[in-house]
């Protein structure tokens, strides 16, 4: 694999977090239909080409000028720009978009309360805001886990009282991951919702935690995101073909191979 820290998906990267991460950008296809957005801390630029399928115009905006560089070069449409950039200092007029999506950004500064001030200018007066982070409670404290690459994680109350300062309307949702599949509802739905696991011996409920919160906001009423489940199957399936393409018997028996396709190859050759 090449090189990868872990924590700015790529799409080479096969696992987990691709799931987790599409599903995201899944749920806000209908929000962004024929609309002018915003994909901040775009990254390589993955989600906001998705985005930019259904959307009028896609800014993807990104601290990184590595990526950004990268995401011009891989991703060339008419309705899509990419633009050094940050959540403090967004390179945009005001009130020139109409969808600001934020996946897994909040996480990675302290100046929360300057990026809400900044989407609010950068967002029309009808816009909408959808905003994820991981969980502090579940992600790091029920795990005993640290993020080297995180700055100020929030706790769920912290989050949604974080949204709610600045926009009169919201939902909150929370994501779960099981078994190669992603769920995303309701916050409050989620006690609803069992989880098992066993054998023809036994069957236990099992306790699943979900990881990260999702906020939809607005000053206007918002359309509402109902329970949806990304099947990973497709994505399940890539990560293991990797595994089996890293194999230390898959690359002993590739080395041997070669020398007897070329041999092959110019065998044909010759008796044409």
């Amino acid at each position: 694999m090449k090189n990868w820290t872990g924590e700015r998906l790529e799409t080479f990267v096969f696992n987990r977090i691709t799931i987790e991460h599409l599903h995201r950008y899944g749920i806000v296809l209908d929000y962004v239909k024929d609309k002018v957005v915003l994909d901040i801390a775009c990254g390589e630029g993955y989600g906001s080409n998705i985005l930019s399928e259904k959307a009028e115009f896609v800014y993807g905006v990104d601290i990184d000028i590595n990526c950004i560089d990268r995401a011009r070069q891989k991703y060339k449409k008419n309705n899509l720009e990419f633009i050094e950039g940050n959540t403090s200092e967004i390179p945009l007029k005001d009130n020139s978009v109409d969808i600001i999506i934020s996946f897994e950004t909040i996480e990675h500064h302290d100046e929360h309360c300057e990026m809400m001030i900044e989407f609010k200018r950068v967002l029309k007066t009808n816009g909408v805001v959808i905003i994820s982070t991981p969980d502090k409670l579940f992600y790091s404290d029920k795990r005993n886990y640290y993020n080297e690459h995180h700055v100020k994680e929030l706790y769920k109350y912290e989050f949604k009282g974080l949204l709610a300062s600045h926009f009169s309307d919201l939902q909150l949702l929370n994501q779960t991951y099981r078994n190669g599949n992603s769920i995303i509802q309701e916050d409050l739905e989620q006690d609803k919702i069992s989880f098992f696991t066993g054998d023809y011996s036994s069957v236990q409920n099992i306790e699943v935690n979900p990881m990260f919160l999702l906020i939809i906001a607005s000053n206007t009423k918002i359309k509402k995101v109902g329970l949806s489940i990304f099947d990973g199957g497709n994505i399940s399936n890539l990560e293991m073909l990797e595994k089996i393409h890293k194999s230390r018997s898959y690359r002993l028996g590739h080395f041997l191979l070669v020398p007897l396709k070329k041999i092959k190859y110019l065998y044909k050759k010759h008796i044409r």
